[in-house]
């Protein structure tokens, strides 16, 4: 049984409105009794990552779904490491990708949780690096070394001159921003117990 406060974070619409959370990944919060704060925190990535994702996908080869699944479950191992959700860690990124393969969750998806916070790893992918932006930028964080990565990618992917694709991707973010204060609003309003 979805305790309340929870069953609110999932469904609370938010102001402007974010999309909820895919139907698996609300069960699986409801099953791990997950903090409301973080299934509020994990709604606001997730709807980052959909604006994210639908912006540059004219621009940029990736595999959309696994971006929004990966932004939707990113801190999942913060139902173990609690004190991660308003203190530092790492600990929830290795917990989270054992918790997801324990729970079934194949492999190319449960890494988002492990590598969502380690972009600078030789064999990341683009959809990680999207995870990883969105992870920053639903709070209006500008990691200039994460988004040179994606501009990289945007430029062998587009044949466009480095600054152009600098340009599409800060415009993109830029909007993203815009909003932060909302969001940060909305995950507040969720309590963290």
């Amino acid at each position: 049984m979805t305790s309340p406060a929870l069953h609110h974070a999932l469904t609370d619409p938010g102001d402007p409105p974010l999309r909820p959370l895919p139907d698996e990944v609300c069960d699986l919060l409801t099953a791990l009794d997950a903090p409301p704060r973080l299934a509020a925190h994990l709604r606001a990535v997730h709807d980052v990552a959909w604006s994210l994702t639908a912006a540059l996908s004219p621009h940029l080869p990736f595999d959309r779904a696994a971006v929004l699944y990966g932004a939707a479950t990113h801190d999942i191992g913060k139902t173990v490491h609690v004190n991660e959700l308003s203190g530092p860690g790492s600990a929830h990124e290795r917990a989270g990708h054992e918790l997801l393969l324990q729970r079934g969750v194949g492999p190319a998806l449960a890494r988002f949780a492990r590598t969502h916070a380690s972009w600078t790893l030789p064999d990341i992918t683009i959809e990680d690096l999207l995870v990883s932006v969105a992870d920053k930028i639903w709070k209006g964080k500008r990691v200039v070394d994460l988004e040179q990565k994606v501009v990289d990618h945007l430029v062998r992917a587009t044949d466009q001159e480095p600054w152009q694709a600098f340009l599409t991707l800060d415009d993109v973010l830029s909007g993203l921003a815009a909003n932060a204060d909302d969001r940060l609003a909305f995950q507040a309003r969720h309590p963290a117990a």
